[in-house]
């Protein structure tokens, strides 16, 4: 009986493996991975000084509001044998710009029963307790703490924040490329990110597993200058 199970499992284990070397490539490959840790708390926001002759002039500040009319929150997530891109289509936020872009604050808001796939019967699935579970967690939300100037793989910026997905709140560090001009303001970001740090752990099928990096986009084109987002700032 021994011998007849290890013949009848023999093509089973083989067909896993000519199925995974057969696979599609990993979609996370080369890409840069966040660093994920403890949430942290934002520093503390100098006290405003009463304004005086020889204070400087107050520095100005604009709020740009985020949107899909703006920008782009996609993913691309894969099986061993096949990659799914997808994303959100509705959320909300705001790009807050100071005199460097090390000075921005960018804060989102996700609704997480818009996320979309390329099936619509995945769609479904990713709604469920099997992931984001959207009926239990149906925001999520990204606060960023620091802005740090160089990036990896050629990024100008460094952006460190607070994710907080399926209940789990962590600090993300991401790289992204920041340009600002004087009609736009563009951001563009491609990371990796372990779904199961965020506590999303369903494994997929046996013979299809789902891969645990799922690769991030983030896509900001905004107008600046709109009315009402530039407010003075009193300088410390």
């Amino acid at each position: 009986m021994i011998r007849t199970a290890r013949r009848t499992g023999t093509p089973i284990l083989l067909g896993m493996f000519v199925l995974a070397s057969q696979g599609c490539e990993n979609p996370a490959k080369d890409k840069p991975k966040a660093q994920v840790g403890a949430a942290v708390e934002p520093a503390p926001q100098p006290v405003a000084q009463p304004a005086t002759k020889q204070a400087p002039p107050a520095a100005a500040t604009e709020t740009i509001p985020l949107d899909p009319s703006n920008s782009k929150i996609e993913f691309v997530a894969a099986k061993v044998t096949k990659s799914h891109p997808g994303g959100f289509s509705q959320f909300k936020g705001s790009l807050e710009l100071g005199a460097s872009p090390e000075a921005a604050k960018i804060s989102l808001s996700i609704d997480m029963s818009s996320v979309y796939a390329d099936a619509e019967k995945l769609t479904a699935h990713l709604k469920t307790p099997d992931f984001f579970d959207v009926a239990k967690y149906p925001t999520a939300l990204f606060e960023s703490t620091e802005v740090r100037a160089g990036g990896e793989k050629g990024a100008t910026h460094t952006i460190v924040g607070n994710l907080d997905l399926h209940g789990v709140k962590r600090s993300i560090s991401f790289p992204a490329t920041l340009q600002l001009a004087d009609g736009l303001v563009s951001a563009a970001s491609e990371f990796v990110l372990n779904r199961k740090d965020f506590g999303i752990v369903y494994p997929g099928m046996p013979d299809d597993l789902i891969r645990d990096e799922v690769v991030l986009k983030l896509a900001i084109k905004a107008p600046r200058g709109q009315a009402g987002s530039a407010k003075p700032v009193a300088t410390p």
